[in-house]
């Protein structure tokens, strides 16, 4: 276990409840200095109201946490001014232009005359927001709009920076720029919370928490989690894979199929002595069909942690 000092992020036991629905059920989270740590699930699943109350804008039904070393609840408003925030949606103002919203984002955080030019030239440089300066916010692009909103979230150079699915709304190559991004600012000394429910987003993470029904599922670092369920994964190819995977589902010891491409991808059961030995015997001798393990991925790992230890 981390020291305190080490840790960013500290929860025990978060609950929250809007009404008889419960969001968030017992969360428990520790959350490593100079790390990209992951939320991953899908909408529903709690991420972004774990969210909220971690940055101190949702009290919590129950348990507690702390925060860059500050408890919550109860002393939300310092906390404030030392994380940043970017929400799932676009929350900065429209027909203002690009320098405005930067400008009025500085104005918030209390930053001076000549701190606030130095600070806003020097995103509007990192960012490649430069050209766009004087056009209003609601004439970007996603990807444009993405950048000026991390620039607005990193600018009073918070130590811990929390992402609601920064990257939902924009296309593959703004993805994998925004990410070289991220890393830049752990590089220099900042920590990161990042809610998504793309796989392969969620492997870039230092460390990951699978979310589901309001209920962290696994956590632990994207290899070491594929490791975990090393050799329950079973590769099929052959003709007519859609009749196969018919006859695999539901099969017993087989957990999930699933179509990629021109094969099967079949995951067995945790109690399973034998993966391959039970899928070929699901197979029934099906003709022009083989079977072989194959490494786990991190869908894998997800569909485990959801389907499997799931009530």
């Amino acid at each position: 276990m981390s020291s305190r000092a080490e840790l960013v992020v500290e929860a025990r036991g978060l609950c929250r409840d809007f009404g008889p629905k419960r969001a968030v059920d017992g969360l428990d989270l520790e959350i490593p200095r100079g790390t990209v740590y992951g939320l991953l699930g899908p909408n529903g699943s709690g991420k972004t109201t774990a969210m909220r109350m971690l940055t101190g804008l949702l009290r919590p039904s129950e348990g507690t946490a702390r925060v860059l070393g500050i408890p919550l609840p109860g002393r939300a408003e310092p906390l404030k001014s030392r994380i940043g925030y970017m929400t799932q949606g676009f929350s900065l103002y429209r027909d203002l232009t690009v320098h405005e919203n930067l400008a009025f984002v500085a104005d918030i955080y209390g930053l001076g005359r000549r701190a606030r030019r130095a600070r806003i030239a020097e995103l509007m440089e990192t960012y490649a927001l430069a050209e766009i300066a004087s056009i209003r916010a609601g004439s970007l692009s996603g990807g444009q709009r993405q950048r000026m909103a991390l620039a607005a979230a990193v600018l009073h150079a918070p130590g811990l920076l929390f992402l609601d699915e920064p990257t939902s709304a924009v296309d593959p190559e703004s993805r994998r720029l925004f990410w070289e991004q991220l890393f830049d600012l752990v590089e220099g000394g900042t920590s990161i919370v990042v809610s998504t429910h793309f796989m392969d987003e969620a492997e870039r993470c230092h460390r990951i928490a699978i979310m589901d029904r309001g209920v962290k599922r696994a956590d632990g670092t994207p290899r070491e989690m594929m490791e975990a369920i090393a050799g329950r994964v079973v590769q099929v190819e052959g003709a007519d894979l859609r009749h196969v995977g018919r006859k695999l589902t539901g099969a017993p010891g087989i957990l999930s199929v699933a179509q990629v491409g021109a094969r099967l991808r079949v995951l067995t059961r945790q109690g399973v002595a034998a993966p391959l030995a039970t899928v070929t015997a699901a197979l029934d001798g099906a003709a022009e069909v083989t079977a072989q393990p194959v490494a786990a991925n991190l869908e894998d790992v997800f569909v485990y942690a959801t389907r499997e230890d799931a009530p």
